[in-house]
């Protein structure tokens, strides 16, 4: 589940590309934080610390903005295409209790029956959850299954109080043998089945 970190945030006054590269050259991060109505409040984060935090999908942040707290969540990262350095970030802001749409990675559990492997059609799915219990993964369960079973978003077991968003006929996971092994096995059996060479 989703862990509250802390972070405190300095106030922007200034704007554009080079007060934000002068940012960056200090360590810190320009940030926006929206929502609720509220007139967006731009920020500067601490790079290191963001950095980390970042890694993990959907992090919750819990600012200290001038000493008032702002509870956030990191919804948009931009990146710079080359040197991958966070040029920017985008928060939303959370209420107590209030509940969160966000995308939730897919992680597959157990082995399906050999020679069949499992293939993930749909790497995310959309759930509606409380902003402090957003799941880092869903676990998808795939042992002991054959080909030609898939598994659909309805058949996921989803953290309590969370509600899925995505189409539940949604095809996530298909077993299948691969095409390799399919293409060898007519082979074979027409080897074996083939006259022997008559000895010289």
């Amino acid at each position: 589940m989703s862990e509250t970190a802390k972070l405190t945030a300095e106030t922007r006054t200034t704007f554009g590309k080079g007060a934000a590269r002068q940012l960056r050259r200090a360590g810190k991060t320009p940030a926006v934080i929206y929502g609720h109505g509220s007139d967006p409040k731009h920020v500067a984060l601490p790079s290191h610390a963001l950095g980390l935090l970042i890694r993990r999908a959907n992090a919750v942040i819990e600012l200290d903005i001038d000493g008032t707290p702002e509870t956030v969540l990191v919804k948009d990262v931009q990146r710079d295409p080359f040197l991958q350095i966070v040029e920017h970030v985008d928060l939303v802001i959370l209420k107590k209790g209030e509940k969160v749409e966000v995308e939730v990675s897919l992680r597959l559990e157990g082995e399906p029956l050999s020679p069949a492997n499992a293939t993930i059609d749909v790497a995310h799915v959309l759930v509606l959850v409380a902003a402090t219990n957003i799941p880092q993964y869903v676990t998808v369960d795939v042992e002991g299954l054959v080909e030609g079973d898939h598994v659909t978003a309805d058949q996921l077991v989803l953290p309590e109080d969370a509600e899925l968003l995505t189409d539940p006929e949604t095809v996530l996971v298909t077993i299948a043998v691969p095409a390799e092994e399919v293409e060898e096995a007519p082979a074979e059996a027409a080897e074996a089945a083939a006259p022997a060479a008559p000895a010289e």
